[in-house]
């Protein structure tokens, strides 16, 4: 495909940037919620199986998951139409963590950069290995330690 056609199909270069966000987080969102509907029985259970079915989405397509969670096109940034699932899809986290218990946003954020920050590693450092991956438990189990579950 030639660009000039290309454009036939999209508005603009950021136009297919915002079609793209909302199909990977759209593909995100029925992951997590899947693996919501089917969690295991203990709390930290329940947070390393959903912290290992975000990363493991995640390390799937480095491409996808640069525009999924990293600035990386200059000028782009989501249409709120693309962005919602995004947000479902943290909803969906948001409501699993709240079933443990835990509510404070710093919590959620603290959980949300251990797992982001070992996927980042993982990518950068041991791409189409495990090197980070093997960490995550232990990662969630300190996280999981930490908020008293």
């Amino acid at each position: 495909m030639r660009p000039p056609s290309l454009y036939s199909h999209v508005a603009s270069k950021n136009a297919l940037y915002d079609a793209m966000f909302e199909q990977a987080w759209s593909e995100c969102l029925a992951v997590m919620s899947e693996r919501a509907r089917n969690l295991p029985g203990t709390p930290r259970a329940v947070l390393r199986s959903l912290a290992a079915t975000f990363f493991d989405f995640c390390i799937e397509d480095l491409a996808r998951f640069q525009l999924m969670n990293q600035r990386i096109v200059i000028g782009f940034e989501p249409s709120d139409d693309a962005y919602a699932p995004s947000v479902a899809t943290m909803a969906v986290f948001r409501k699993a963590l709240a079933e443990l218990e835990v509510r404070e946003q710093q919590d959620v954020d603290l959980c949300v950069a251990i797992i982001g920050g070992l996927i980042d590693a993982q990518l950068a450092n041991d791409p189409g290995g495990d090197r980070w991956r093997r960490l995550l438990d232990r990662a969630v189990d300190m996280f999981a330690e930490n908020v008293g579950l």
